[in-house]
């Protein structure tokens, strides 16, 4: 082996070992993967349903109403969506959504019975800067914001973005 053959080695090797640290890093900062547990996101998202998780999003848009996220609570990952945003009034009654005093459809919400539930039950007349009211689909076995309370901005890890196992019901949110 003479000096050119130990250099093209180390080139390529070089190379590499930048591939790898630059998935590495996409996956610290970029990316994410998750995995669904519990049935509190039914019938959208079921247990063991895998994600991929966009963790740089909200760093350059706004979190949006319905917008599928991953968040720290208690130091584990929950899956919920969000329901409601800094400024905004949020009430159940008779199994409606009421956003700002108006009847708000929420589509993916089948057969399933909200109890009645209002800011003022957390203490808020509307949900302060940088907050957010967060549910599961599933709102008969949900732990979320009834629970826990209003979230921080600061707790969002990243939106929904990719649903990639099982592989038959690979979707974008």
């Amino acid at each position: 082996m003479d000096l050119r053959d130990i250099t093209e080695f180390f080139k390529d090797t070089f190379k590499y070992i930048m591939v790898a640290v630059i998935v590495f890093l996409l996956f610290i900062f970029v990316v994410g993967i998750d995995q669904v547990v519990g049935p509190s996101m039914n019938p959208t998202l079921k247990e063991g349903d895998v994600i991929i998780v966009n963790k740089l999003l909200y760093r350059f848009k706004d979190i949006k109403r319905n917008d599928i996220v991953v968040l720290s609570q208690d130091e584990k990952h929950m899956i919920k969506r969000v329901v409601g945003l800094p400024g905004d009034n949020i009430e159940y009654i008779d199994n409606y959504l009421y956003v700002n005093g108006k009847k708000y459809k929420e589509p993916f919400i089948k057969d399933v019975i909200t109890e009645d539930f209002s800011l003022k039950d957390l203490g808020y007349d509307k949900i302060p800067k940088d907050m957010y009211l967060v549910l599961g689909d599933n709102r008969e076995n949900s732990r979320d914001s009834r629970n826990y309370g209003l979230i921080n901005k600061k707790q969002i890890i990243g939106k929904t973005f990719i649903r990639i196992w099982p592989l038959k019901k690979i979707k974008l949110f």
